[in-house]
């Protein structure tokens, strides 16, 4: 159970640090056209579908990748 925890919060740590370089490259990675904001007057709502879509793709061709060995 430890390890698996360990895992889990390394993966999640080498997911954040991606995410704040790619914001200091200028990476659009969650501000994609087709990503869904709506602004109202007080409120937010912001939806990354495009985003989801691309991160789906990618994880299913490294799992098929890696069954594929």
């Amino acid at each position: 159970m430890a390890r698996a925890l360990m895992l889990i919060g390394g993966l999640l740590f080498a997911a954040g640090l991606i995410v704040y370089l790619a914001g200091k490259l200028h990476i659009p990675i969650g501000r994609l056209p087709g990503d869904i904001t709506i602004r109202g007057k007080h409120t937010t709502f912001y939806f990354p579908l495009m985003t989801c879509l691309l991160l789906s793709l990618v994880y299913s061709l490294l799992v098929w990748l890696l069954r594929r060995k």
